[in-house]
């Protein structure tokens, strides 16, 4: 068990790490709390929910929950670099949905509505999967406070 933490928390990566967790975790947040509160001119539960069973994510409002809840506080978790590794991943899993789900066909430019940004938060999610959060995470911080017990 201390082995899997270990490997889950520990991180060799120095700034870059800090450099793509902040603002990659900011912008999947902020479309997070667009589904599930509204925040930021989105349409909350209830409208994101009406809208992924549109497209054929049934239940919507439960597809909306997990899309909305990975998003917003898997966004949060890689602000803090807390389980960096764990909420990268959950994230990666929801931007390959809605990349294959939902841009997949529409081309490949925002302006589209194609894979364009989907693919960009993927790849950075993947990343950060497998570098962890870094020497400037709270990871590190919960390992080094471990360490001295």
């Amino acid at each position: 068990m201390k082995n899997l933490i270990k490997k889950t928390l520990v991180s060799d990566a120095g700034w870059e790490a800090l450099i793509l967790r902040v603002p990659i975790g900011l912008i999947l947040a902020a479309h997070g709390s667009q589904k599930l509160f509204g925040w930021f001119g989105g349409y909350g539960l209830e409208g994101t929910g009406q809208w992924m069973a549109s497209v054929g994510l049934n239940p919507g409002f439960l597809m909306a929950l997990l899309a909305g809840g990975a998003e917003f506080f898997g966004g949060v978790a890689l602000i803090l670099g807390l389980l960096t590794r764990p909420a990268a991943a959950i994230s990666a899993v929801t931007m390959l949905v809605a990349l294959f789900w939902v841009h997949w066909g529409k081309g490949f430019f925002l302006d589209t509505h194609g894979i364009e940004y989907a693919l960009a938060l993927l790849s950075a999610t993947t990343a950060l999967a497998f570098i962890g959060g870094g020497r400037y995470s709270l990871d590190t911080l919960i390992v080094s406070e471990a360490k001295d017990e």
